[in-house]
């Protein structure tokens, strides 16, 4: 009978198909770690490219180290074609980079036929993660910039008391002078899931002396 975790291919058994369950244990685990993800998420909005980069990350590494096995000059070929590849997706939250490490470790593991390796530190990956989320420690991921320029600086105090009613989290990026002599702020903030950015534009509309007001996505920061 097929071991589950084996630490090596089962000989007695076709090379398809120990190469085939190896594959179904990559997308097993990496889906678990990007369920995971998806559930511990505190942003704006989820990006499901990369939860679909979870999972297709953890399949790619499998690949490699298959296909790597124990030859060193195959090792030295597939780095050397990876350094063709020049990869310049920016990832703002070092949690992102991690459940992403976690994805390719997995992946990396069953790709040497580490079953249990790979299931056992997916499982505690995961079951950390979520005992996080609900800790005190609770992260959140800031995925929008609200941009505003101030008139009267004294008003700045009505003006953070409005967007603390419609943000979960926000932090001071920069404050500047403009041309016309006024301050022009710059705040990461994490909406609440029950408002939208319109709803926090019209609500700082209404306040005297807030102009120039921009809400843009984490994707591209505007100067």
């Amino acid at each position: 009978m097929f071991e589950l975790f084996p630490d090596q291919p089962v000989y007695e058994y076709p090379q398809l198909i120990n190469i085939t369950y190896s594959f179904l244990w990559a997308f097993l685990l990496a889906s678990i770690i990007a369920i995971t993800h998806k559930l511990t998420f505190t942003g704006d909005y989820y990006p499901k490219n990369f939860f679909q980069s979870l999972v297709l990350g953890a399949v790619v590494t499998t690949l490699v180290m298959m296909a790597i096995g124990d030859s060193l000059a195959r090792g030295l070929g597939v780095f050397g074609a990876m350094a063709i590849i020049r990869f310049r997706t920016r990832i703002d939250d070092p949690r992102d980079v991690l459940f992403l490490f976690a994805a390719l470790s997995t992946g990396l593991a069953i790709g040497v036929y580490g079953f249990t390796i790979s299931f056992v530190g997916s499982i505690l990956f995961c079951l950390v993660a979520v005992l996080l989320h609900f800790s005190p420690f609770k992260s959140f991921a800031h995925h929008s910039h609200l941009f505003f320029t101030l008139e009267n600086t004294e008003r700045l105090e009505d003006v953070l008391k409005v967007v603390t009613a419609y943000v979960a989290e926000y932090r001071t990026i920069t404050i500047m002078v403009t041309k016309e002599n006024t301050l022009r702020y710059h705040y990461a903030v994490s909406l609440k899931k029950e408002f939208s950015k319109e709803d926090l534009v019209n609500a700082l509309r209404k306040l005297e002396g807030v102009k120039q007001i921009k809400v843009s996505s984490n994707e591209v920061i505007p100067g």
